[in-house]
């Protein structure tokens, strides 16, 4: 694959990135749309036609990592694990 290759496909995949946030976008402002109605209607879930919607509150609990290293470090340490990732990136 030559360089002139390399580059059509890389501003190929900006493009469709692009197109990606957009759509994001997009969806975003209909997802507002519904949660907007939904509230109106002070309704957790809806039905519209094959579609049910649902809107609701869910809790979790997770440990905060920060606090648990500042206040016992030591605990932190025998706790903590080290992940490695790759990152693709076109700048």
């Amino acid at each position: 694959m030559s360089i002139v290759d390399i580059e059509k496909i890389a501003c190929d995949y900006r493009e469709l990135l692009a197109n990606v946030r957009e759509l994001e976008a997009q969806a975003e402002t209909l997802k507002q749309e519904l949660i907007r109605e939904m509230d109106s209607r002070q309704a957790e879930k809806l039905r519209a036609g094959a579609f049910e919607i649902r809107y609701n509150c869910v809790e979790s609990t997770r440990l905060d990592a920060a606090k648990l290293k500042a206040e016992q470090s030591e605990v932190y340490a025998a706790y903590a694990k080290s992940s490695v990732s790759t990152r693709f990136q076109v700048v």
